[in-house]
């Protein structure tokens, strides 16, 4: 895209914006509506884009991309108009008989960049969000998944005209810099790696552009000696495995207790050979990675550790079969780097404080998961080890819960979106208090000699 043109259709969204069309009730429902009935039109495209870019089957695509958008939609449309209105708070003593109030007010002009592992519901999540705030738009969606990004267009320009949601394809490393350099947004939602997180958060810095960062970690799944071993393997495979393993919030690897590691490892091989076949390669439920460079990255994994399960790849295919390995270093990159594909590490501990130890290595993961059936443990590993967010006897479905804030900490993100959350992240808390006139009390007023007793009283 021509650098001048881009940036005359960025100022093209903030004079939109600071018409006020976009902060009415009727306006945000509308657009809502609008998407929601694309997103139904172009159900079929969308998931035959999923397919070509990422091997998804239509089920794995509705639940991780197209029912995520839609459900997140219909809790906005359910929501909106609580929302808006101003939330009433509580005045203190010292200032009464005001009241007080909080007025939800858009952000103006915000820019979301999604990635290409779920390049769908991680562009339109935060999108609906920002809508139903009251925002103009701009997209940023990944180069890497382009029959994806090619319908999410279609969509786009065909509901939305470009001085309201304007959709930005191109080369991340040229697009976004050219942007955030030359025009002030009022936010910048980013999704994708620590490294480029942090070129965004340096850009936006230079401006003083608040930003939400939903980056990735190694996030360690725990399996204790109580835990229910079946269970806990079918759990952990469903959503290592899904997509190819291209997660950010997939078990990264596992740390579980030495007694019943043989156990799980078995367990694991059972629940990938019953959710995939004895041939990963030809499943319809089973994904590709997504080019060659991320797939010789993930080969290069494979002979870090020993192989108890999978290995086989073939990169004409993009296929890398599911994988189980041991005997991994703690210094060997599969064990400092987001594996972010089908290569899950087991490693076994005998106590808590070892375990603990592993974890600190890569401190911050986006997401923790504990495996136990005893509440003590679960408790003492919650608040053991600082994390995004998680599961007890689960992995990856918090996500799905939009009712929870979904978000890191540290170098795995920072803010938080999902539901009210996403509304919230596009929106400015505008504090008010009204204080009548017909009480205006002189004590109020200088001179305030001798009045400190009473103020000690008001004010505690």
């Amino acid at each position: 895209m021509n650098p001048g043109n881009i940036q005359q259709k960025l100022q093209r969204l903030r004079t939109y914006y600071e018409t006020g069309a976009t902060r009415t009730y009727g306006f945000r429902k509308q657009q809502l509506l609008l998407l929601q009935s694309a997103m139904r039109k172009y159900e079929q495209s969308l998931y035959d884009a999923l397919q070509t870019d990422l091997k998804k089957s239509a089920e794995e695509s509705w639940v991780t991309e197209c029912g995520i958008v839609m459900a997140e939609i219909n809790v906005a449309l359910q929501n909106l108009q609580y929302w808006i209105q101003p939330q009433k708070t509580k005045t203190n003593l010292v200032n009464f008989p005001s009241t007080s109030y909080v007025v939800q007010e858009p952000l103006g002009v915000v820019l979301i960049i999604s990635p290409w592992n779920y390049p769908l519901q991680l562009l339109f999540t935060p999108l609906i969000g920002a809508i139903a705030a009251g925002n103009c738009i701009v997209l940023k969606p990944s180069e890497l998944a382009p029959a994806t990004a090619g319908i999410m267009g279609e969509i786009i320009r065909e509901i939305f005209s470009e001085e309201y949601v304007l959709y930005v394809e191109g080369d991340g490393a040229e697009v976004v810099p050219e942007m955030m350099n030359n025009f002030r947004f009022n936010h910048v939602f980013y999704t994708g790696s620590t490294a480029v997180g942090k070129s965004i958060y340096q850009m936006a810095a230079a401006q003083l552009v608040p930003v939400t960062l939903e980056l990735g970690g190694k996030s360690p799944c725990v399996v204790e000696s109580d835990a229910n071993i079946n269970v806990a393997a079918r759990r952990i495979a469903v959503t290592k495995f899904s997509n190819a393993g291209q997660m950010c919030i997939a078990p990264d690897y596992v740390l579980v207790h030495k007694s019943i590691k043989e156990e799980l490892i078995q367990a694991l091989i059972t629940a990938i050979r019953s959710f995939y076949s004895n041939d990963p390669a030809t499943c319809y439920n089973y994904g590709k990675i997504i080019n060659e460079k991320q797939f010789r990255r993930l080969t290069g994994y494979l002979n870090q550790g020993t192989i108890v399960h999978g290995g086989s790849h073939n990169i004409s295919a993009l296929y890398l079969e599911p994988t189980i390995i041991e005997n991994v270093p703690l210094n060997a990159p599969l064990m400092k780097e987001e594996i972010f594909g089908p290569i899950l590490p087991i490693l076994s501990f005998n106590s808590m404080e070892e375990a603990k130890s592993i974890i600190q290595n890569n401190p911050d993961p986006l997401s923790f998961y504990i495996y136990t059936s005893d509440s003590k443990k679960e408790k003492e590993w919650l608040q053991a080890v600082p994390f995004g967010g998680g599961c007890v006897n689960n992995s990856s479905w918090h996500f799905t819960n939009h009712y929870l804030p979904f978000g890191g900490r540290g170098n795995s993100g920072i803010g938080q979106y999902h539901g009210k959350y996403s509304f919230d992240v596009f929106s400015h808390n505008k504090a008010i208090m009204k204080t009548p006139s017909w009480f205006d009390p002189a004590i109020k007023y200088p001179p305030f000699n001798g009045q400190l007793k009473i103020f000690k009283w008001v004010i505690r």
